[in-house]
């Protein structure tokens, strides 16, 4: 009697088969294109999260290669506090105007102004804009401080450095962490909206309105 002989082991592991529901479900989170979501999901052997994070980081190298192109388009927008004691304004650049009209682009300028409203503490747009004057200052504040007596000059340095670099970051708007995703910064999230929209987008200025900031009250 003959033994059943088993069958040959394939020669290479059958690629993993994507499904349309899968390609919609992803399409639909993401807002990527069809065969990026399937090219995605491919990549990640079906995990929905590892596929995203494919997408996010292709997305970020197309927004890469749009920074620095002309925005002179775009909308000023604005959010007012539902006790109308605190407004914001900021506008943010597009190349062209068609892209200002799109609700991506619309919902994001709007988040923005919410993001400036719910940070007092923002001044700027990105540490880079802190003046040379303002760095020597807080520098020379810095290494006077108690803690660094008695160190090498190197030493304090690098310390000084740290603090610096955490104390300007924490001013500035590109670094905060964006309410609606506090896993990703503003920096990030604008990076997202450039690959969809696929045009730079620029965040330019922004300025907020307190009731009564600057006056004294009479008793």
């Amino acid at each position: 009697v003959s033994e059943a002989v088993a069958p040959a082991p394939a020669a290479e592991a059958t690629a993993f088969k994507v499904d349309a529901k899968m390609v919609k479900d992803l399409r639909a989170r993401s807002g990527a294109a069809m065969l990026d979501c399937k090219n995605a999901l491919t990549e990640a052997v079906g995990d929905i999260e590892a596929a995203m994070t494919w997408l996010r980081k292709r997305g970020i190298a197309k927004a890469d290669k749009k920074i620095g192109n002309v925005a002179v388009e775009g909308a000023v927008a604005s959010y007012v506090h539902f006790n109308s004691k605190l407004g914001v304004i900021c506008e943010v650049n597009s190349e062209t105007d068609f892209v200002a009209q799109n609700d991506i682009f619309k919902d994001f300028t709007a988040d923005l102004a919410m993001q400036i409203a719910a940070n007092p503490s923002i001044v700027y747009i990105s540490s880079a804009e802190v003046s040379v004057e303002e760095k020597a200052k807080a520098k020379l504040v810095e290494m006077a401080k108690e803690d660094l007596e008695g160190k090498p000059d190197n030493v304090k340095e690098k310390i000084v450095e740290g603090r610096l670099k955490k104390q300007f970051e924490e001013v500035a708007l590109m670094g905060q962490k964006w309410l609606k995703d506090e896993d990703k910064t503003v920096e990030e999230i604008l990076k997202e909206r450039i690959a969809k929209l696929g045009e730079n987008l620029v965040i330019r200025r922004f300025a907020r309105l307190t009731l009564g900031e600057g006056l004294e009250k009479r008793d």
